[in-house]
């Protein structure tokens, strides 16, 4: 089953979010983004992009959404082998589908981003900093993960 997440990017007084369809959990997305998107540009572009089937640590290029959607002489490449390929790349809904309508999203405060993204975890950089909530309180992303990884 998919935990879904939404990740955003504040721009003043606004947030622009995208909605996460897979591992949205504090040790894969929260981790991932921690690790690879502290950059504010990344961050910013990984959301321009809009919204995600997996998040992964680079943002890519265009590439087949699944191996089921491999072009013709790619047909014999095994799971293993498109993993290896494209699995370190983001895979989005609208540059790897060609899905309309999954631009990112604005939001003016924090009750607009929790009923307007189906989501169980939310990630939000402000300032260059990544916080978390799961739709109530906000936390330091690194604590977050740091506490986690405590209790485990």
């Amino acid at each position: 089953m998919a935990t879904h997440s939404a990740i955003g990017v504040m721009h003043g007084d606004k947030c622009k979010a995208v909605y996460c369809h897979w591992d949205g959990y504090l040790s894969h997305n929260g981790r991932v983004l921690l690790e690879h998107y502290s950059d504010s540009a990344k961050a910013n572009h990984l959301v321009a992009l809009g919204d995600i089937s997996s998040l992964a640590p680079e943002i890519g290029e265009k590439h087949p959404f699944s191996p089921f959607d491999l072009p013709e002489e790619m047909r014999n490449m095994t799971q293993g082998q498109f993993e290896e390929k494209f699995g370190n790349m983001t895979t989005f809904y609208g540059r790897d589908r060609d899905e309309t309508g999954v631009e990112f999203k604005t939001f003016f405060n924090d009750q607009e981003l929790f009923a307007g993204i189906d989501a169980e975890y939310f990630y939000v950089m402000h300032d260059g900093v990544w916080f978390v909530s799961t739709g109530a309180e906000w936390s330091l992303l690194s604590e977050a993960i740091a506490k986690e990884t405590e209790v485990a």
